[in-house]
Formats: C-alpha cells, structure tokens, sequence
C-alpha cells in the first residue's frame, strides 16, 4: 500500500511516521512518497523518517520526490499538509491583523482569509495532479484552514475528507481525565473545523460530561484558555479557538505582548531540523512534541485505514453539511462525528444545536463560504466582503484597511493582486 504526502518536507513528518511505525498492523504500508518543493529540507525529513522506520522494523520504503506526479502515481490515499508562503507568511498572519485591532491568528479571522487565499488555489492544483495520476486516491487534507480548503476541493469533485486534531486531542485528554481506554470515549462534536464544541463526552454510550466537568472542570478551563465560570455555565467543552471569540480583546492585548507563534515556531523548526540532520537521531525527538499536531498521526492512520479498508467505524471528520445541520446549506463542511467507510465519509445525526452555538456556525460559515469565492476568483471586493461577514471583524471600516493590507503583504502569492 501506497502512501503520498504532500508537504512531506514538514517538520510534522516525523509524528506522521512515528505513527505508522507504531501502527502498521491497522495501516500496511510499503511505500511512503515524502513530496515537497523544498529539497533541502526534504532530504533531512526522509533521512530520519528512514531511520525511524528501520529502528522499528518496519519494511516500508520511503521515497522523496520533488515531482508531484512521481510522489501520487500509484498511491491509494494522499495526504496535504502544506504551507503556503512558510512561516514567514504566517508570521504576518498572526501581526497584521493586531494593527486594526483584530485577532491575529493562522486559521481564524483575517490571517484565516489571507492563509485561504494563499492556499486554495495552491491545493486545488495539486488535487488535479492527484486526479490525473492517482484517480482512484482518497485526497485527506491535514492543511488549514481545513473547513475552507475541504469544501474547495469537494465542490471540485475531488475525493477528499478534511482532517483535524481537535478532537481526537479532546477524546484523549478526557480518557486520561477519567482514567478510561480512548476507544471507550465518544464526543458529542459539533460545528466547523476550528469552531467547535462538545455537547456530550459517553464512556460506553453513557454521557458523563457533568461528572468529568464537576471533577475537572479546572484542568479542562485551563486547557482551553477560558474561564471555569463560562465552561460551567455552559455545560460543554468549546474549542480553544472559541477562546478567539469569547475573549477577543484580551487576546489581542495579550498577542501585541509578545512574539507570535509563528516566530517560536520558526526558531524550534530550525532546532529539529538540526536533529534531523544528525545521523544518530531514529526516533522522533521530544522537542517535536511542541510543534502541535498532537495525535495526528493516531488521526490519519485511523481515517485512511477506514477509508481504504471499508471499516464503518466513527471518526470525527470535515465533511458535506448534507442536511445535518438543517442552518447550513447542504454544501458547507462541517465537522462531526461520521461512519467512514470506502463510500466516505457520512455524518451522523446531529441533535438539534442550540441558538448559541448555531448562530456562531452560521455565521462564520457564511464567512466561509466567502472567503472561498475570493481565494478561487480572486478580487478585492470579494475579500473585503468576506472580511465584513467574519464576526471577528465586521466594521467597514476595518474590513476596508484589512484588505488593503493583507492584499500588499501577499501580493507575491496572488496573481490577480496587480489588478485588484
């Protein structure tokens, strides 16, 4: 079985195989395809990733390739996790919109929009590769904003599901919490790739979430950056994205403070890419562990032996609204708990949400829904209009200056920029 992922020159790789390594009895690789444009950082990735499956005695070849058409000929599911315009690009995602007094952050709000724009029309010429040299491949995009990115590669009949972490990083930390095996543990998820909450956590069908608030209730507001008060009031568990829209201004002040994430994130990347160069180093090193992409790999393995091997279990996925959410167009993505099997995936009924978080949805769905019509057709009207409908900004005024601003700081990865 054959794997490509694009992007393989992240420094996320090496969780990825550190996955596959541990779990090759759910997921029998033979040849992993590591794709990416950066050869320098490539070779290093697949050197460990070499290394790190040797020492686990996994027969799997690993090959890098800066050809996009090399890396997907013949592989069964293929894997996006790329950046478009690296950490620097997201270094202004993160700054630019704290000068008009919004939250600056990679996948919400405007540096969500300017990442959108760069990104889309990057992936969707990607998918078509795909579609030409591996037509029966399931596409699984790991690149943010995944809700944007999953909907722009469905509406161009694309065989993709959209992935995240949240919550298999949620099912995790409450089974630990409750001193339980992860597979015991269900979520209650509901809403859009990084909007989302947990309205039920069962333990073998039965809901325990007021017990698992009342006695750790503080380790989870902690871990999420809100307010004990809040959760508890509420009765469910919000994403820490939410904490974007539930403390904005606090954010804001607390972002202007000090450096963004992408700077820390730049100088660890260079830290592990020296580990990664050291021909002593097989197995994924510690200091990974504060990238992020927490149980990612435990993610795509699950989802692409699903996928490939028709197992009919439930996974937490980005997929088509169909219904589910009856405020949504059919077309959104949305992301819920959904049957996988080789057909896709299908959501699963979803009780009736209530008017505090369905507002939210739509209403940043309908952000979504334009932020992908201005990253396929380009225009500065349509991002401006996109930057109106997030309710993370919707001031003219500052939707206007936004747009100027983040039109100039990517006019390198925006053609249509010049005539804008």
């Amino acid at each position: 079985m054959k794997l490509a992922v694009v992007g393989g020159g992240s420094t996320y790789t090496p969780e990825l195989i550190d996955g596959f390594a541990r779990l090759r009895d759910e997921l029998p690789l033979t040849e992993i395809a590591l794709v990416d444009p950066d050869r320098s950082r490539l070779e290093l990735v697949a050197g460990l990733s070499r290394r790190m499956l040797a020492r686990a005695g996994h027969g799997a070849k690993v090959v890098a390739t800066t050809s996009v058409q090399e890396g997907v000929e013949g592989a069964q599911a293929v894997l996006f996790q790329l950046r478009v315009g690296g950490q620097a690009a997201r270094n202004v995602d993160e700054t630019l919109p704290t000068q008009c007094g919004c939250v600056g952050q990679e996948t919400t709000g405007a540096g969500g929009l300017a990442k959108a724009l760069r990104t889309v029309p990057v992936v969707l010429g990607l998918a078509e590769k795909v579609r030409r040299h591996a037509p029966e491949a399931w596409i699984v995009d790991f690149t943010n904003p995944v809700g944007i990115v999953t909907r722009a590669l469905l509406d161009a009949g694309h065989r993709a599901i959209g992935l995240c972490n949240v919550a298999i990083g949620f099912q995790r930390r409450f089974a630990g919490h409750l001193g339980v095996e992860p597979s015991r543990v269900s979520l209650g998820h509901v809403g859009l790739n990084h909007l989302t909450w947990e309205r039920s956590v069962a333990v073998d069908g039965v809901d325990v979430l007021p017990q698992l608030l009342a006695e750790h209730g503080r380790a989870i507001a902690d871990d999420i950056g809100l307010p004990l008060e809040l959760v508890t009031r509420l009765g469910v568990v919000p994403s820490y994205y939410l904490r974007y829209f539930y403390a904005h201004d606090l954010v804001v002040e607390e972002q202007r403070a000090k450096p963004s994430r992408a700077a820390e994130v730049a100088a660890m990347e260079a830290e592990l890419l020296k580990l990664y160069a050291d021909p002593a180093v097989d197995t994924k090193p510690a200091l990974l562990e504060k990238r992020g992409g927490a149980f990612y790999s435990e993610a795509a393995v699950a989802l692409i032996a699903s996928l490939l091997g028709d197992r009919g279990d439930t996974q937490v996925v980005n997929v088509r609204n169909a219904g589910t959410l009856p405020f949504l167009p059919d077309e959104a993505v949305i992301e819920v708990p959904a049957v996988v099997g080789s057909a896709g995936a299908a959501p699963l009924p979803v009780p009736a949400v209530e008017p505090l978080y369905a507002g939210l949805i739509a209403n940043v769905s309908a952000y979504e829904s334009l932020a992908l019509e201005a990253a396929v057709q380009g225009g500065a009207d349509r991002v401006r209009n996109a930057l109106l409908a997030h309710p993370l900004i919707g001031q003219e005024a500052v939707a206007g200056e936004l747009t100027r601003l983040l039109l100039e700081a990517n006019r390198a990865h925006l053609p249509w920029v010049v005539s804008a």
